[in-house]
């Protein structure tokens, strides 16, 4: 794990960040046949090195959406004052609505365990859970329980957008240290996930300890089948961004950056499916199928491109900065060192 002094140098580890205002809807992007959706949607495929979190108590599975329901319904007015706001919120004379921003910490400022009783944050934690693929999903993603340099799930915080408690739009928004997940009960049209995502982890993202390691592994194998040629093509040096920057879509540039689906053969087609299952892995098959169904929508994986970003030319092939997979109305930036910032949208074009 990175030292403290090395979190600082982290240009994401202590802001929250807009999605970049400039990239319109058609700029994102969906892709995969419906047959590759099928395949993929709420598929775990998650190492088998992280060990399952201890069962909660028995009690009805419920959906995100009626568990926030849930939980709203117990919150105090203090409690209102302090974590909910309008929809519109922050969009203000053209500004961002707060809903869309990723974060670093507790989206409002304060903490769970600082404004929730134990049965609140419990059905903040069962919503969270309800998000996600299940318990493997869980444990990768609160970083096998360490939850990085928010140091435990009390260290998060929530946020409500809108009013869940009848039939009006609402997100729920869960941040804390490289993290940022909502549920919105597709209240934002056309976004998977509710609008940007971001997950990262502060161990080297070319380490095994990393949790997200596995995800860089995978995308390595596909560049280990690219030919000579192919490989020339996948490559940039430079940066592709972080944060906001990262929200960008770079297929403006001439010529394309990366390398096209299309320009690959069958195996290899195969191998960037499998990626994409891996990436959608976590969260509940609701959100990975309508991953699928926005990309075919926006004109399917002869769209999507892959790029392997690096600092330098002389940067050998097992040290990426960052790979990116883009798409119209979808992007995936992973960026791999110092450690791991991963952001995410995924709209339908306008």
């Amino acid at each position: 794990m990175n030292s403290p002094a090395a979190l600082q140098t982290c240009p994401e580890c202590s802001a929250t960040v807009p999605p970049a205002a400039s990239l319109a809807r058609r700029d994102f992007l969906r892709v995969v046949t419906s047959g590759a959706a099928g395949v993929m949607g709420g598929a775990a495929l998650i190492s088998p090195n992280v060990s399952a979190a201890p069962a909660e108590a028995a009690r009805p599975a419920k959906p995100a959406e009626a568990l926030v329901r849930e939980f709203f319904a117990t919150l105090t007015d203090e409690q209102k004052k302090a974590m909910v706001r309008p929809w519109d919120h922050g969009a203000e004379n053209g500004g961002t609505p707060t809903r869309l921003k990723t974060h670093n910490a507790a989206p409002l400022g304060k903490k769970l365990g600082e404004q929730f009783t134990k049965p609140q944050q419990d059905l903040i934690r069962m919503t969270f859970k309800a998000i996600l693929s299940g318990e493997e999903a869980y444990e990768r993603i609160s970083r096998k329980g360490t939850w990085d340099t928010s140091g435990s799930f009390e260290g998060n915080g929530v946020a409500i957008f809108g009013d869940p408690s009848g039939k009006e739009r609402f997100s729920w928004v869960f941040a804390g240290h490289h993290l940022t997940l909502r549920c919105d009960g597709n209240s934002q049209p056309n976004a998977a996930f509710g609008g940007p995502m971001y997950y990262g982890h502060s161990a080297n993202g070319h380490s095994e300890a990393n949790v997200y390691y596995y995800q860089t592994k995978q995308v390595m194998s596909v560049f280990d089948m690219l030919n000579a040629q192919q490989q020339k093509q996948a490559v940039i040096v430079g940066d592709p961004g972080d944060g906001a920057a990262a929200l960008k879509a770079k297929l403006v540039a001439q010529p394309p950056a990366g390398i096209g689906y299309t320009d690959l053969d069958e195996s290899q087609r195969g191998l960037v499916l499998g990626v994409m299952r891996t990436l959608i892995s976590p969260f509940r098959q609701e959100d990975g199928d309508e991953v699928m169904q926005l990309i075919k929508a926006n004109g399917g994986m002869k769209k999507v491109r892959l790029a392997f970003y690096k600092e330098n030319a002389e940067k050998g092939n097992d040290r990426w900065d960052y790979w990116r997979l883009e798409g119209p109305g979808f992007i995936w930036n992973y960026r791999v060192l110092p450690h791991v910032h991963c952001f995410v949208n995924v709209v339908g074009q306008a």
